[in-house]
């Protein structure tokens, strides 16, 4: 189920849903749906983007994404909110719900802070990130670029390859890819590496060498050092860390010749990936940025017609 109707984690999806949202992603991004269709989904509806984080990808497409679907967006600027006067969150939200704002996109610092709120709103939630635990539309929009340039998930052999132990993208998208059958390899400096990966899915596997983790993979995810959410300075030097890891056409050499690579942005180059990598033939991080609108649209159709259906059973 949807946990109601809101988007919390992966971990609320079942393998159905998450095929459903990446066919109907397909269709918004093949253009097959009518556009006077798609474009009543939402319409007369209020949907708000509440980032306490910084983005710019995810922000701007859901914003697209949104307004695709006929819904009148707002983004919220915490900056010049009532937070800065010492309001709670959950008292912004009370405010924003008798304001008749149906849908929150949420991106939030805390862990967990989406489900809370869930818990004590009838609007819909839709979350964005929160702090290390998860990034649910981000997995979609990238086990939708997989599924779009391979053909299919299942039997396909993934690394993802950087700050594991801080990045809510690579818990959501090992998650997610280790239920569809794809075999995932996490890989990075051991203090960035989580101790235990079976939490997260079946076949899943740690490795700490570059080279070795990308063996025959037929997609390298690279993620960016989180380094605001590393407590410890001591053990980051980004120097040091793109000597050791750092994706370079070289190694590309011990993947698959039709590999392609991934980044969820922003990339920090000479860190996670070299140039010539991101810029090459196997980058396919530019229509990963494309494909997040259609696949934000499937998302949120899929909320709002699981809100609509609640509303109906609560009528009869």
């Amino acid at each position: 189920m949807w946990n109601g109707y809101h988007l919390l984690g992966i971990e609320n999806l079942s393998e159905d849903q998450i095929q459903r949202i990446l066919d109907t992603a397909e269709s918004y991004c093949d253009h097959t749906i009518p556009l006077k269709d798609h474009q009543l989904k939402l319409q007369g509806k209020t949907v708000m983007a509440l980032f306490i984080e910084a983005s710019t990808r995810t922000r701007i497409s859901f914003e697209l994404a949104a307004k695709g679907l006929g819904a009148h967006f707002l983004s919220f600027n915490s900056s010049f909110s009532s937070f800065t006067k010492g309001e709670s969150l959950l008292d912004t939200i009370k405010n924003l719900e008798a304001l008749n704002v149906q849908m929150i996109i949420l991106r939030h610092p805390s862990e967990g802070a989406p489900h809370f709120l869930a818990s004590h709103t009838k609007m819909s939630i839709v979350n964005a990130g929160d702090g290390m635990h998860g990034h649910p539309t981000q997995a979609l929009l990238d086990a939708f670029i997989i599924r779009r340039k391979k053909g299919r998930l299942d039997g396909l052999t993934v690394a993802i390859c950087g700050d594991i132990l801080h990045s809510r993208v690579a818990r959501s998208d090992a998650m997610l890819l280790s239920r569809m059958g794809v075999r995932v390899r996490l890989c990075g400096p051991r203090n960035l590496l989580p101790k235990k990966a079976d939490r997260l899915g079946p076949h899943i596997e740690i490795y700490d060498n570059l080279t070795s983790a990308i063996q025959g993979a037929d997609v390298i995810m690279m993620l960016r050092v989180q380094a605001e959410r590393i407590q410890d300075q001591a053990v980051l030097s980004l120097q040091d860390y793109g000597r050791a890891f750092c994706l370079t056409p070289f190694h590309l050499q011990h993947a698959k010749p039709d590999v392609i690579v991934m980044h969820p942005g922003p990339v920090q180059f000479g860190v996670e990936l070299d140039r010539e990598v991101i810029h090459g033939p196997h980058s396919v991080i530019l229509e990963q940025t494309k494909a997040g609108i259609g696949v934000r649209m499937a998302v949120l159709a899929m909320v709002a017609d699981a809100r609509k259906e609640m509303s109906l059973l609560s009528v009869h």
